[in-house]
């Protein structure tokens, strides 16, 4: 499956859009990783804590939309997107879609 942040494809064809198709996830960062995150925060810059809670939900949207693509029948996803958004204080949503397509060879 080809998955794109562009509107088209090189060296292929759209020949029919599926719809949008998403990934949506929440999480928190959890009593061990929200303590040291915290405690790291005192001291500014990066806090790898909080970074590998962001990356695991990013990666798990993403994961849950291409499932989805594949539910649809979809041979690409183009004008993939990310979100987040504070779900409640501790918990954000992430949100990973685009638009599933059938694509054949130019």
């Amino acid at each position: 499956m080809i998955i794109t942040t562009g509107n088209d494809i090189a060296g292929y064809e759209i020949v029919e859009y599926l719809g949008v198709v998403r990934g949506i996830v929440v999480r928190s960062t959890g009593i061990a990783r929200g303590l040291i995150g915290g405690l790291r925060s005192i001291g500014g810059g990066n806090i790898p804590e909080y970074v590998a809670v962001c990356e695991e939900a990013r990666q798990h949207a993403y994961d849950l939309m291409v499932q989805h693509a594949v539910e649809h029948g979809a041979e690409a996803v183009i004008a993939v997107r990310y979100d987040a958004t504070e779900f409640m204080q501790g918990s954000t949503e992430v949100l990973a879609y685009g638009t599933a397509v059938k694509i054949v060879k130019a």
